[in-house]
């Protein structure tokens, strides 16, 4: 059902109305809440998955020349939220140490929208890693932070997710169109309130690509055992949607394109494999409180990063 609220938004953007249809489509009609043929990702055989976050497989393809074999999967989710809640809902991840420039798994576990718990939680969005000229989390401080949890954790999965490539711009054109770094971009399309050549759009992705890509190549470099790099979710560049084809920009829930699902899964194994062990997750002190890791970052920050990200407004 829909509100209210919901209704006249719609009205007021059709853009909305037509998206919504689409997603009705692909959801409702074939009863599914998320992708059943996407890959599970836990399921996969890998020491360290480094998620690069809106990463389409077209564009990885044509600018990695990172070590490996690649193949093209399908993503369970169209963005991050259906990703975390298909892939680790109702686990006990307690082999794992989810390393993460976004504060998306915290937000929706935190909210009940995802069960789950990981032997860490490494909040690098909680930490003086945040980047306040960019509002998002530049991968170089994503790479230290990975080899830190490796000496912390060394028998331990290591789930290492980079916010890179989706915006905020951080290359050339976001510094020429600061609108690409301090808007919910893909809101102000919808909204009229950008609109820019999609040409302008799919530099600045391939740009945050190509930025993200040398830091990645470094961790695979330095981290022995079996590393596999993949995606959440793609990302729409102006492409049409369907099954009503109109231009579609971002990466909204429950829209099954191929530039959304369509996701990189590069294997690499540098080394020996490391022994993995399951262990209860780790606590630490917050205040007068003793918690796991993912219940002590305060409200504001998070919401706050959010925004910056273009979740929230």
């Amino acid at each position: 059902m829909y509100d209210l609220r919901q209704l006249r938004r719609a009205l007021a953007q059709p853009r909305l109305l037509v998206r919504e249809l689409n997603r009705l489509y692909h959801t409702r009609l074939h009863r599914r809440a998320y992708n059943p043929d996407g890959v599970d990702i836990v399921a996969e055989d890998w020491d360290t998955l480094i998620i690069l976050d809106a990463c389409r497989y077209d564009a990885f393809a044509a600018r990695s020349d990172l070590p490996g074999t690649l193949e093209r999967r399908r993503s369970r989710g169209s963005m991050t939220a259906e990703f975390l809640k298909a892939n680790f809902d109702g686990r006990e991840l307690h082999d794992t140490v989810y390393v993460t420039a976004t504060p998306m798994f915290y937000w929706n576990r935190n909210r009940g929208d995802v069960d789950a718990t990981f032997h860490a939680e490494i909040n690098v969005w909680d930490e003086e890693g945040w980047d306040d000229e960019f509002h998002t989390v530049r991968p170089a401080t994503m790479v230290e932070r990975a080899k830190r949890a490796v000496e912390e954790y060394p028998n331990k999965r290591l789930l290492v997710h980079f916010v890179q490539p989706h915006f905020p711009a951080i290359g050339p054109t976001g510094r020429e169109h600061p609108e690409l770094n301090s808007l919910r971009v893909w809101d102000a399309i919808d909204s009229n309130e950008l609109d820019l050549p999609d040409r302008v759009y799919r530099k600045a992705f391939v740009e945050n690509l190509d930025a993200v890509l040398p830091h990645v190549r470094d961790l695979m470099e330095t981290i022995e055992g079996k590393t596999v790099i993949t995606a959440d979710h793609g990302q729409m560049l102006g492409e049409r949607s369907f099954p009503i084809p109109f231009r579609e920009y971002g990466h909204p829930t429950g829209i099954y394109t191929d530039e959304l699902l369509s996701v990189p899964w590069l294997t690499h194994q540098n080394g020996p494999r490391r022994t993995i062990v399951a262990e209860e997750p780790e606590t630490r002190e917050h205040g007068d409180e003793t918690g796991p890791w993912d219940m002590t970052v305060e409200e504001d920050v998070v919401t706050d990063r959010l925004e910056d990200l273009g979740y929230l407004g």
